[in-house]
This record gives C-alpha cells, sequence and structure tokens, in this order.
C-alpha cells in the first residue's frame, strides 16, 4: 500500500493523536547576533548521535523567537523542572523582553544557562535542515551539566506536568489517610514502648512502591518527630516484611529493583531474608558504619521529587547494608549494635498492613537484651492485629 492509498485525516486529528505522546520541555537560549539573549520553548528535543555528541530540536519556520536565535553561533538546552510551568510560559508568549526578571548565568558558549533548571547542554550551531513547516536545527554538543536534578517539565495533551514513578509493586497501592488511622489505634502502644525502653517508636506503611513513616512516638529529647513523613524505597532489604507474605510475584518484584545485574547468589540472599522474616514474624537490622551515607540519602529521597536517577542512588546505598539485615543467628557471647527491629501488623486477610519499628537502641546491647526489645515489640504489634481484627496466618489455627 503506497501513501497516496491511506486515509486522509485533518490537522487537528494529526495533533490529538501525537499529544498522548507526553515530551519534555526545554527552553532553548542563545545570544542573539545584537548581543541580547534569546529564548524558545521547544518540544522537540532530541539527542540523535553519541560519536560525535550530536542534539536537535524543530523550531516552527514562522517562530520570530528562532529567526533571532538562528542569528547566534551557539545556543544552549535548558531542560526545565517540572515547578518551571511559569517560566515554560514566560517564554512561550510573544513577550519581547522574556529575559526580564529572569536569573540566569553564560554557559560556556556564552549561552543563558537558566537558574533552576534540571540540566543544560551547551551547542555549537551545526547544520538545519528544512522538514515540511519546520527546521531540524542540528546542534554539536560542547560542553553539559545537572544543576537540579530533580523531576523535569512534560507536555501531555495540551497541559504540563510532572514525571511520577510507576508503581512496581501494585498490590500495595493504600490510601495514606487510611494508614494514619490504623497508626492512630498502635499510637498507645508505641507510646509504652518508647516508656519503657527509652526508645523511638514508629509505624511504617507502604504507599504505592514506597515505605512513609505515618507516626512515632519517643522520649521527649529525641527528634523523633522528624520521622514522620519520611519515606523510602521499597527496595531491598526494606520493606521486607511487608514483601514476604506476598507470593512469588511481589517477591521477584523487590529483587529486581537491587541496583544491578541480579545474580543467583543476589537472589538466594533475598528470598532466604523473604523467608526469614515470614517464619520469624520480625525483622533485625544491625548498625554498619554505612548507615550515616544512607540516613542522608534518605533525607534526599524524602524532601526531592522523585526521579530514577534519585531511585538509583538511594538503591545504590540501600544495597550497601544489605548484609546487615536480616542475620541468621545472633553470638550469644557477644555484644551487638542494633540499628532496628520490626514487626508487622496484620490486616484481616492476614496482609501485613503496617510495621512497628524500634529505632536508637544504644549500642553493646546483649542477645538478652536484644530479645527483650523483640518480645515487648512483637507483643505491641500483636494487640493492634488484635484491634483491627486482622490475624495472622503464620499462628493461625
Amino acid at each position: 500500500m503506497s501513501l497516496a492509498d491511506t486515509e486522509p485525516f485533518a490537522p487537528r486529528s494529526f495533533r490529538t493523536v501525537l499529544a498522548h505522546y507526553p515530551t519534555g520541555v526545554a527552553v532553548v537560549t542563545g545570544l542573539a547576533g545584537d548581543g541580547e539573549p534569546v529564548g524558545m520553548v521547544v518540544g522537540s528535543f532530541t539527542s540523535v548521535s553519541l560519536d560525535p555528541p550530536l542534539v536537535a530540536f524543530l523550531p516552527d519556520k514562522k517562530s520570530n523567537s528562532y529567526a533571532r536565535l538562528s542569528s547566534a553561533r551557539s545556543f544552549c538546552v535548558n531542560v526545565l523542572a517540572a515547578d518551571q510551568e511559569d517560566l515554560c510560559r514566560r517564554f512561550a508568549s510573544k513577550e519581547t523582553r522574556k529575559f526580564d526578571g529572569v536569573a540566569w548565568r553564560p554557559g560556556p558558549s556564552g549561552a543563558p544557562v537558566l537558574a533552576g533548571a534540571v540540566a543544560w547542554i551547551d551547542c555549537a550551531a551545526d547544520q538545519v535542515f528544512e522538514a515540511g513547516d519546520h527546521y531540524i536545527v542540528l546542534g554539536r554538543v560542547t560542553a553539559l551539566g545537572v544543576q537540579n536534578p530533580t523531576a523535569p517539565l512534560l507536555f501531555y495533551q495540551g497541559g504540563y506536568g510532572g514525571f511520577t514513578a510507576r508503581s512496581l509493586v501494585a498490590p500495595y497501592e493504600n490510601d495514606l489517610s487510611a494508614q494514619i488511622r490504623l497508626a492512630d489505634l498502635a499510637r498507645d502502644h508505641m507510646r509504652a514502648l518508647a516508656d519503657e525502653f527509652g526508645l523511638e517508636c514508629y509505624a511504617q506503611s507502604v504507599v504505592g512502591d514506597e515505605i512513609v513513616v505515618v507516626a512515632a512516638a519517643g522520649p521527649p529529647e529525641t527528634a523523633v518527630r522528624t520521622h514522620v513523613g519520611r519515606r523510602l524505597p521499597l527496595v531491598p532489604p526494606y520493606g521486607a516484611l511487608f514483601v514476604g507474605g506476598e507470593g512469588e510475584r511481589a517477591a521477584e518484584e523487590w529483587i529486581a529493583r537491587l541496583p544491578r545485574p541480579v545474580s543467583e547468589e543476589d537472589r538466594a540472599t533475598c528470598l532466604r531474608m523473604l523467608d526469614q522474616v515470614r517464619r520469624r514474624q520480625w525483622s533485625l537490622g544491625l548498625v554498619s558504619q554505612r548507615h550515616e551515607s544512607v540516613w542522608t540519602e534518605v533525607d534526599g529521597f524524602t524532601a526531592a521529587a522523585r526521579t530514577p536517577e534519585l531511585d538509583r542512588r538511594m538503591s545504590h546505598v540501600l544495597d550497601e547494608v544489605l548484609d546487615q539485615y536480616e542475620p541468621e543467628e545472633l553470638d550469644l557471647d557477644a555484644l551487638h549494635d542494633v540499628r532496628v527491629i520490626a514487626a508487622p501488623v496484620h490486616g484481616r486477610d492476614g496482609t501485613v498492613v503496617q510495621v512497628l519499628v524500634l529505632f536508637g537502641m544504644p549500642p553493646q546491647a546483649s542477645t538478652s537484651q536484644i530479645a527483650r526489645w523483640r518480645e515487648r515489640l512483637i507483643a505491641a504489634a500483636d494487640a493492634v492485629t488484635e484491634t483491627i481484627g486482622g490475624r495472622n496466618p503464620t499462628r493461625a489455627a
């Protein structure tokens, strides 16, 4: 069948169908021939070649902004952040003084690098090709960098939005308000544990593909309330209690989120962890010197917009402490530095709906002291399970 045999379609249909493909949003900037900065919004920026490094964008032939930009010897592609929609609209408007009040710095070529942009790509103008009612402008990359590693601005079906990572563990779609209500039922038990041991106790829930701290209790002198709202990715070793009883598919998806090719040894280690927490109905993490870097990344993960790069970085630091979680046995004659002890709260269908965690244990604890912490935490989690009418399938008759 030739092109002549295809059904004709209206330009509006063309736009409507292609609008279902989301695109990134960038502002291409440069210094016009008169030395003044110029910029235009494009949704057609793309990488072209790695060797040599080439990129391209496709401006409308009727664009007045491109008419001025075309006089520049170089240009800079500014990848906009999700919170820069106003800046995007400014550069997409017919405003003649678009740079008034806009913070920027000159890139290596002199072209403007916009403050707050996710990334910038400085280019030497290479070639321009005609393509229907647009040009294809090819640029040779001379310098580039990431200055604001956050979520990018996207254009989709005529509107602007941000990037949200897809949930990889669909069974865990939960309403956070329901999780907070559940934590309210656990609050008295959490306070009792905190008062008895002088430790911090908090409740974790899974929302989408993240673990969220929804409530906390602890001694007045601690900063326990700062835990509330912390987010962690559901990636080994975090979340074993949530995943352990959810079957093979959930286990494989959890393991697949390790930040490296998963070897048979990795897979066996993670499956052992899941089997262990499922049988024991508690989880144990020991202190590692690498935990400080984990906590720094947790703060960043909690505060920043979610991006694949942020997920990868967080997964890498968690991978570094994987061997500190779920030890098979503790040496009875040794002292241990415990990071966390956790126990599950079960819902009516037997699934783990929340996890209670003890944190802030003093160093060099004996196995008998660790056992006391663990047994009291398990008792508290079981009491909450009973309160909500849940059942622990491992203890069912």
